[in-house]
């Protein structure tokens, strides 16, 4: 019998997921965000209401199309969230949400970056409904990374971070960690920062 290389706490999330949303009630939802890819594998559907005085998360539900990993991930962070204003939910990392989980097998950990992208993505819609573009953060940030939503910001970010090859990039984004079509271009992405940062 096959040894589970998951903690306690991803095996309950995975096996008891908490907030999915089963009803066919979007429109009751005050802000979507949708990340990753169907033909790569994993996409990620992350709906929120707020509280628009306190602009704080009142509910977080979810929907994905994806594997143990990005389930026990997005179950943990619905719960995370919940009672956070939209600020302290929006600089929720991948890194937070592993720690809350007590890790992952390093070869699922870019699974956990979905629900934190697709939070983030939802957070911006509520933005976008009522009126508050200037407080969305990534709208001019380029997608580099369709299935994983990594855009050239992140890349940025990942370089003044320390990033100098490929493989560190995809350790810090989990850039390419989906079909790998954009490796080429993230490299290319890369160097730039890398030359107007550091001028290597």
């Amino acid at each position: 019998m096959a040894k589970w290389t998951y903690s306690d706490k991803v095996k309950d999330h995975f096996m008891n997921p908490r907030n999915i949303l089963r009803e066919d009630n979007e429109a009751e939802y005050h802000g979507i965000g949708q990340t990753g890819n169907i033909k790569c594998g994993d996409e990620m559907i992350v709906y929120i209401k707020v509280d628009p005085e306190k602009l704080t998360i009142t509910d977080c539900k979810w929907r994905t199309y994806g594997c143990a990993s990005a389930i026990a991930s997005t179950s943990i962070l619905s719960e995370m969230v919940i009672g956070m204003t939209l600020d302290q939910a929006y600089a929720i990392t991948a890194k937070d949400i592993l720690k809350e989980l007590d890790g992952l097998p390093d070869n699922k950990v870019h699974c956990s970056v979905l629900g934190d992208k697709a939070l983030r993505a939802a957070i911006d819609d509520y933005y976008r409904r009522n009126g508050m573009e200037d407080r969305i953060k990534t709208q001019s940030a380029k997608i580099v990374c369709e299935c994983m939503q990594v855009t050239d910001e992140d890349i940025e970010h990942a370089v003044l971070e320390g990033a100098r090859s490929f493989h560190e990039l995809q350790e810090m984004t989990k850039i390419g960690t989906g079909c790998g079509e954009c490796q080429e271009n993230a490299q290319a992405v890369m160097s730039g920062y890398i030359q107007k940062h550091f001028g290597l």
